[in-house]
């Protein structure tokens, strides 16, 4: 039961993080910093900290997938 609210969250939360990723128009890194990158990285600070967040999110989603699927076939 746990791990099915946990994908529901993951789920929902990834589903929001891909929205706010940048596209062709902009992305978060315009939303706060009015579309300014620095030189060094090519990305803003913000633009990189929502990627890590990404995937830290994706890869817990991706987990909770495979610990409900041992689940399921460890019950039947």
């Amino acid at each position: 039961m746990g791990f099915s609210i946990a994908l529901i969250v993951f789920s929902l939360l990834m589903m929001l993080l891909v929205l706010m990723h940048k596209g062709k128009g902009g992305g978060l890194s315009d939303m706060f910093g009015g579309g300014m990158q620095s030189s060094v990285g090519g990305s803003s600070v913000a633009e990189r900290n929502l990627d890590r967040i990404t995937i830290v999110v994706g890869l817990l989603w991706f987990a909770c997938i495979v610990v409900l699927g041992i689940l399921m076939k460890v019950n039947n």
